[in-house]
């Protein structure tokens, strides 16, 4: 039983390392074309995941939620912050903050 258990949590964390890779490569893959489309400069070519939780979707099922911050610029002269939400393997939201023309 105990050997069980193990596979069990073994297998978990490796789905879990996988999915997460997907996911990372999901959000930074919308947070370059949310800056692309804002014509706006996705600097470090990466995303940072600040947290991840439980939540339904529209049909009532439970899903992994994971939110992603990212970092832009305009002109090089500042650095600020987009945020990715992902609902299962779907991006739910594309947030910027608002940056200087």
């Amino acid at each position: 039983m105990g050997d069980v258990i193990l596979l069990l949590a073994v297998g978990l964390s490796v789905w879990y390392w996988w999915d997460g890779i997907r996911a990372k490569e999901l959000a930074r893959r919308a947070g370059r074309e949310a800056c692309s489309q804002a014509e706006v400069q996705f600097l470090d070519d990466t995303v940072e995941k600040k947290k991840a939780w439980l939540r339904r979707n529209e049909r009532g099922h439970v899903q992994l939620c994971r939110l992603y911050f990212f970092e832009f610029t305009r002109a090089g002269e500042r650095r600020y912050q987009g945020r990715v939400v992902l609902l299962g393997k779907q991006v739910g939201e594309v947030e910027m903050d608002a940056y200087r023309i």
